[in-house]
Formats: C-alpha cells, structure tokens, sequence
C-alpha cells in the first residue's frame, strides 16, 4: 500500500512552479540582502544527502518518504530495522533517506529533522515515525512536532528559526520536484534500488529476496 499524492497535484505544484522560476531568476540578478554565514551553514548541511551504511556498498537503496505517511511509517518502524541489521551494518547496502513530504505538516517534521544535524536526523526521523500517529493526530500538529523538537534538543528560538528558514524549505521542496521528474513518483513510500524504482512488496521477506538476487549477481 501507499499514500498517494494528492497534495502534489495542486497546491504543491503551483509552489513547486513558482521555487523553479524564483531559482532560475536568482541566477540572473543579484540581492542586497546580507544572509548570515551560520545560516548558511546550518542549510547546507541540513540540506546535504540523508546517508546510513558504507558508502561502497554494492546495492544503494534511495527511499522516498512522507513524514506524515502511515505506509512509509510501517516500513521505518517494522521493515528498516531489519534491512539495517541484515545489510546496512554488514557493509552490503547504503540506504538514503529523501523527503517527498505530501502536504503541510510533513514539509515542516522533514525541516526539523534537517534542523537537527546529520548527527541526529536519523534518531528524530526515528522518534517522527514511530510518533507519527500522536502529532498527526494532534489538536494542532504545529505545536505536537514542537514538542517533539525540545525534547530532541532544539530550543524554542532554534524551533522557530528552523520552521522560518526558506533555504531549507525551498531545498526539501526542489529536491521533491526533481525525484518527480527522475522517477515519477506519485506516491510514498518509494523504493529505488539500484537506480531502478521497486515495485515490489515493501515486506522484510520480497525485499530481502530481490537484494540477495542483486547481491547474488554483483560477486
């Protein structure tokens, strides 16, 4: 099962549009507008690639996810363990993580786990699964992922700057558009193993089965 991309379809999209043309004119004109060094920064590496395993690895697994998705949570909460255990720590598998947040409040969990570091975006992307279905549920999800961020360690002023930061919106937001254009994905979560999207039963058991034949082919 997946969630499907119903909020790509139109409001997404008219966004999606606007950050192409904004990117494409920014490389054309100049700003006055002074950004500060550590903002910069902290984009960066927010925005750098999402990496668990050896980067070697011979099978490279890229997932495409949604925060607020209870399909991708299934699979961070019941199937990635064991994918983690059985390939990423034996050296046999490089997972990457990338957002492809369908709607408002998955865009806003995936900047704040990028707030976090490359030190703990894993443990937040973690506590933001297994979570899922309290803060989405939430009276008011904004403050429930807020919650979420202090007890992580982001401070309240840092919350605030994260969620306010549009460098790192606009990143999760183009890096979603480009995934769209690579691989037209249309729902979450999607697999791509080895370059190839897999269509396949996201199970430990048909995952397990279809690596083991690429491992098998690789040597």
């Amino acid at each position: 099962m997946y969630c499907k991309d119903w909020w790509g379809q139109e409001l997404f999209q008219k966004k999606l549009k606007l950050l192409v043309f904004l990117t494409l004119f920014s490389l054309f004109s100049f700003s006055t507008k002074q950004v500060a060094l550590s903002d910069v920064a902290d984009s960066i590496e927010a925005l750098s690639e999402k990496v668990l395993g050896n980067e070697n690895a011979p099978i490279t697994l890229i997932e495409y996810a949604s925060l607020t998705c209870h399909h991708c949570a299934t699979f961070h909460n019941e199937v990635l363990p064991k994918i983690k255990s059985d390939y990423i720590d034996t050296g046999k598998l490089k997972f990457i993580y990338r957002d492809f947040p369908l709607d408002h409040y998955a865009l806003m969990a995936s900047m704040i786990a990028r707030c976090a570091g490359n030190k703990k975006f894993f443990t937040f992307l973690k506590v933001l699964f297994k979570e899922q279905p309290k803060w989405t549920a939430a009276k008011d999800p904004f403050i429930a992922l807020g919650h979420i961020a202090r007890i992580g360690g982001i401070g309240k002023e840092e919350f605030k700057s994260c969620v306010g930061n549009k460098a790192i919106e606009d990143g999760i937001l183009k890096s979603r558009i480009d995934a769209d254009r690579e691989f037209t994905i249309k729902s979450t979560p999607t697999l791509i193993i080895n370059g190839e999207k897999y269509d396949g039963s996201r199970t430990f058991k048909k995952l397990k089965k279809y690596i083991d034949k690429l491992l098998t082919k690789s040597g």
